[in-house]
């Protein structure tokens, strides 16, 4: 699944066109890299998020085609 979707989809970033622009504008990094918004996302993966006043660091635990409001935190871990 694709980066800026996943950002959505575990409503760490509201709107997908955020979370695309983001990327490319260098503000979300994977394992340490700066990536473009079609980088395929990967359980483990450790996503750095530099927007705002609070960078934010996150690992990948699972990847889901939707998740429910209740259910979005359960698939990644804030480090």
């Amino acid at each position: 699944m694709r980066i800026d979707k996943y950002l959505k989809i575990i409503r760490v970033i509201k709107r997908r066109t955020v979370a695309n622009e983001a990327c490319d504008a260098g503000k979300i990094s994977v394992n340490g890299r700066v990536i473009k918004a079609s980088y395929d996302v990967k359980e483990g993966d450790i996503i750095e998020i530099n927007m705002g006043q609070k960078p934010l660091k996150i690992k990948v635990l699972s990847v889901v085609e939707y998740a429910r409001k209740e259910d979005a935190a359960q698939n990644y871990e804030i480090l």
